[in-house]
């Protein structure tokens, strides 16, 4: 009997011991995989599916053809706030971020994305492509709630803080310098097939168990870099020709338009090639039925071309800047190939994801977005009337400039100043005029005025939130990051009596006191006598060099304390008795008594 209690004993408490070990792991059967697509300045019109004949894109076509289609989604009008608030499910300045470059492609370390609460309840997570968020710690993918990361800096590889592949100049796509969970890689091949086999490799090694992959493709954002191969199938194509029957607008296009359609169209196609292997793998391993695929842009074009009608492009908040691609195919649940015309936004994928998951939505923010889950289901055809409003504006918002609301009929645009009245205004009915040619605000006052008012009441809360009044900063001095490489994409401009245009620096915060080594590095070579003047903080420190004849200046260890500081180098060099001011490539600086 004492012998039966025991076995009893040991085995109820296995039992109590296995269940609180699973008590974060999902169930794969009923957990569905996550596969999250974004493309880099796809328009709406990049895509065959919307009617352009000379794009080829059968995958995406067949994929559009097996989704449920949000026929009026909306982003922002350019990349970083658009992947904030997919990450999030809020409006981009409340995550810290209010512009692509310029310390304002950084958000806020506070915030909780979709990464995070999947991964609380087990999944595994993983980030391929382009971020834009945040190059440095605490605000890189993998600080975020990412297991696995592969990844380019800044916005765009090549761009001037994707060191070093921008010296690679018209080259950067192929063999890409990357960082894989923090550290520096070299890849081989065009990027577009690198992200692809590595995410292809992430979903083979999660196979057994929910994950959740954001696949984040750099292209076709320029530079139009693709292999020979893709651009001789459209090298001989004018982008322009074979829409006189169609009675939507067009935009004019010249010779150079037409060249950057054809390169993009190019690019478009290899992601589509590579689409179909990425969708291949997930059929292959039996994962389709409980898989959701979600495929979306984060922008519109930027240079003009076919977009299906729409007015607009990249940065504009007309609905070619803003209005994108977007497709749901979730064979298990989702009831395909049909069209959803209520207007949903970047911000209702968090929030969709994290229901359909089963994960928990932050309780102690705001959360901007809405479940689109009953639509998706068929369960309720429309949303509840709300407001959507998009701004933007180098450097941060400013009433009126570029700033947009909407609800499902009416759009009303400032393109004004502040001290704009409503005349100044412009206001399209969408739902007669979707393609924005008919500015009716002087007949239409009373409506202009109502989402006038909404506009001030949006635009005046989110200019009130912590993150969009004080920038995030990057944290330096951490075993998280270190040595810690600050790049151009996150700097900010400051006045200096000696040098014209301004000088550069950075936002940090000092994690700890202690040693730390400054590096400086340049983009050419010094052959010159230069000064370094380094401020951080209230401390400023001088540094002389006798033609250094290197792109790197090493600079003698300082002590820094704790605590936010402005990190501050500025280059003179001595040329012909003058002296001429040089902004460093990036800044290596490293805590060395951990």
């Amino acid at each position: 009997m004492n012998k039966l209690i025991y076995l009893f004993g040991i085995l109820f408490i296995s039992f109590i011991f296995k269940s609180c070990s699973n008590a974060k792991q999902t169930d794969h059967n009923s957990s569905p995989n996550v596969i999250l697509i974004m493309t880099d300045d796809q328009g709406f019109g990049d895509i065959g599916y919307y009617g352009n004949h000379h794009i080829k894109t059968p995958v995406l076509d067949k994929l559009a053809s097996e989704s449920v289609r949000f026929t009026d989604f909306l982003v922002s009008p350019v990349c970083a706030p658009t992947r904030s608030s997919l990450m999030t499910g809020r409006y981009p300045l409340r995550t810290g971020v209010r512009d692509t470059y310029q310390g304002g492609a950084i958000m806020a370390s506070s915030e909780i994305t979709i990464a995070e609460v999947l991964q609380d309840i087990g999944y595994t997570t993983g980030m391929i492509g382009k971020w834009h968020l945040g190059d440095n710690y605490p605000c890189r993918p993998e600080d975020q709630g990412f297991d696995y990361t592969l990844r380019h800096l800044a916005g765009g590889i090549g761009q001037w803080g994707d060191w070093p592949n921008h010296l690679k100049f018209n080259t950067s796509y192929f063999n890409p310098t990357l960082w894989q969970n923090g550290k520096m890689v070299e890849s081989t091949g065009y990027c577009s097939d690198v992200f692809t086999n590595a995410a292809i490799q992430f979903i083979e090694n999660n196979k057994e168990h929910p994950f959740f992959l954001y696949l984040a493709f750099n292209a076709p954002h320029d530079p139009l870099q693709v292999p020979d191969e893709y651009y001789n199938r459209y090298k001989d194509i004018d982008p322009s020709a074979g829409f006189e029957h169609d009675n939507r607008p067009f935009p004019e296009m010249n010779d150079t338009m037409k060249e950057k359609a054809r390169k993009v169209y190019a690019m478009v196609n290899n992601i589509d090639d590579n689409l179909a292997r990425l969708l291949n793998k997930v059929d292959q391993l039996n994962l389709r039925d409980n898989t959701l695929v979600i495929f979306m842009s984060d922008n519109g074009p930027i240079p003009f071309r076919y977009i299906a009608g729409l007015r607009g492009r990249k940065s504009s908040v007309y609905e070619g800047g803003i209005q994108v691609p977007c497709f749901w195919r979730y064979p298990k649940v989702f009831k395909g190939n049909r069209d959803i015309t209520t207007t949903a936004s970047h911000f209702d994928i968090f929030p969709t994801i994290a229901e359909l998951c089963g994960a928990k939505i932050p309780t102690d923010r705001q959360i901007d977005g809405v479940s689109l889950l009953p639509q998706l289901k068929g369960d309720i055809a429309k949303l509840p009337e709300r407001y959507i409003a998009r701004y933007w504006k180098r450097r941060g918002p400013e009433k009126y400039k570029n700033m947009m609301i909407r609800n499902k009929e009416y759009k009303l645009i400032g393109n004004c100043d502040s001290t704009a009245k409503i005349e100044q205004f412009e206001l399209y009915n969408l739902a007669q005029d979707p393609y924005e040619q008919t500015n009716i605000v002087d007949s239409n006052k009373e409506t202009a005025n109502v989402l006038k008012g909404k506009m001030d009441s949006w635009i005046n809360e989110l200019m009130k939130s912590p993150n969009a009044i004080n920038s995030p900063r990057i944290v330096i001095g951490t075993t998280f990051e270190n040595p810690s490489m600050l790049n151009l994409n996150d700097v900010h401009f400051t006045k200096h009596e000696k040098v014209k245009k301004g000088v550069v620096y950075w936002k940090t915060d000092i994690a700890q006191p202690g040693s730390y080594k400054v590096n400086l590095y340049l983009k050419k070579e010094i052959n010159e006598d230069c000064e370094v003047q380094l401020q951080i903080g209230e401390k400023q420190y001088f540094f002389s060099y006798k033609k250094p004849m290197s792109k790197q200046l090493s600079l003698r260890t300082i002590n820094l304390t704790a605590g936010k500081a402005d990190i501050v180098p500025i280059v003179f060099i001595r040329n012909n008795n003058k002296t001429v001011y040089q902004m460093p490539f990036y800044v290596e600086i490293e805590r060395i008594d951990i």
